[in-house]
């Protein structure tokens, strides 16, 4: 292709960009051509001047180009779902099982976490024994077999992302609308994915804090995945505090865990789940309207289906029986102590970013790429905002690998405020676009 330096000039500069030479500049990425600073400067500029919608459709169809594009074939539609992140947000493990329940291939590719958002794919590995590096034909045949897969993207799937991913977050470039779709969708797109639901995280706890730039996101994800193809819709949900009762990767999971086994379908958790899987039953032309819908997906939990869909799918990946020997599969932090409301009250806030701190604090998170973390430390037995407490409650359970200290106690019980009148917790889906 000719000089890189033209194509982002044409884009520093606000000029016109064919597709066909931004399709080149992209697929040059993902074979290791140009220079850091070259990709780093491409990325400021479409920071700087945003790209056309179609522009932004040929910025991702070239990025999921770049690489091997997984085909399925005939059979039952291949959904998925997509969340931006949060704290306490296991949404992959109950909406997954509830769709491959009802008869649709969920072929996930997720990714790790980084600073206060948990990655799934370090949750799933909490289950000792669990592989989630699984070559593309072990992975469809594990689709096909038994409806779902959550493993990590391949090496040869979406490459110029992987490199460009990295750049971004080098060259301050995170926060564009047009990469962070192109990002997201291209590895959607790489794995087949022919209905996907997006969960766009607004709140204190997602890097989305503004209303409108949420809504300029998932408007933006969903205009194009439908132009590339996929069916699509987007729900704006709330982070103001924990999604989940617990912050840390095998609490986490349990708590995930206890949604499928229908001991907790009224949390907030359990809620979004059952909603986000709704919506992709009825993409898929499983079910008619949001009633037929949410049916559905609460019969998956209740039946018994979601759960031992995810349990064969973690004993296919090397991972232990969790359903009837979780202990056994997912050893737990040495301590467990709680921490009791000094005075009872109304819970008026939980700050979701102060007890990522604490988890982090006690080794469950990577501020860094190259820092090691401990699965089984983490917060559980967590409020939620509205919730009535009485003097002497549990209000966390800390799950820690050594001694816990007053300092420690005390820094949960500020991250949790209690008022003296009755509290309305905001509502769990801001917005939709379809």
């Amino acid at each position: 292709m000719k000089d890189p330096r033209d194509i982002i000039s044409a884009l520093r500069d606000g000029h016109p960009v064919e597709a066909q030479a931004l399709g080149q500049f992209i697929d040059q990425i993902g074979q290791g051509a140009f220079t850091d600073a070259q990709i780093a400067s491409f990325a400021m500029a479409v920071l700087l001047r945003p790209l056309s919608p179609a522009l932004r459709t040929a910025l991702t169809c070239a990025m999921r180009d770049s690489g091997c594009v997984l085909e399925w074939g005939a059979g039952p539609v291949v959904a998925d779902k997509h969340s931006t992140g949060g704290v306490g947000d296991v949404t992959s493990f109950i909406v997954a099982p509830i769709l491959a329940a009802c008869g649709l291939r969920v072929p996930m590719i997720s990714g790790r976490g980084l600073g206060h958002t948990g990655g799934t794919l370090d949750k799933l590995e909490a289950i000792t024994g669990l592989n989630v590096d699984q070559t593309a034909e072990v992975f469809q045949d594990q689709v096909n077999d038994i409806g779902l897969a959550i493993v990590s993207a391949s090496a040869d799937m979406a490459p110029a992302d992987k490199r460009l991913y990295r750049i971004r977050d080098e060259a301050a470039c995170v926060p564009s609308i047009d990469l962070i779709t192109s990002s997201i969708l291209s590895k959607k797109l790489a794995e087949g994915a022919q209905s996907l639901v997006l969960d766009v995280k607004l709140g204190a706890a997602s890097f989305l804090t503004d209303a409108a730039a949420a809504r300029g996101l998932a408007e933006a994800m969903v205009s194009t995945a439908q132009e590339a193809g996929v069916r699509c819709h987007a729900v704006i949900s709330d982070m103001s505090q924990p999604l989940a009762s617990a912050i840390g990767h095998r609490v986490e999971l349990e708590a995930a865990l206890r949604v499928l086994h229908a001991q907790d379908l009224t949390s907030r958790l359990a809620q979004l789940s059952v909603a986000l899987a709704a919506r992709a039953l009825i993409l898929s032309d499983l079910a008619h309207d949001p009633e037929q819908a949410d049916q559905m997906a609460r019969r998956g939990i209740t039946s018994g289906a979601a759960a031992q869909r995810f349990n064969q799918a973690v004993i296919a990946q090397g991972g232990g029986d969790v359903l009837s020997q979780f202990e056994r599969s997912c050893p737990s932090a040495p301590i467990h102590d709680a921490v009791y409301a000094k005075h009872g009250g109304y819970v008026a806030a939980v700050d979701p970013l102060a007890l990522a701190e604490i988890v982090a604090g006690l080794g469950g998170a990577k501020m860094h790429p190259k820092d090691q973390m401990d699965l089984t430390v983490g917060l559980s037995d967590l409020p939620s905002v509205g919730d009535r407490l009485e003097t002497g409650r549990v209000i966390a359970r800390i799950h820690a690998r050594g001694p816990i200290d007053a300092d420690l106690i005390h820094a949960v019980e500020r991250a949790i405020t209690l008022s003296d009148q009755p509290v309305t917790p905001p509502p769990l889906i801001f917005q939709e676009v379809s």
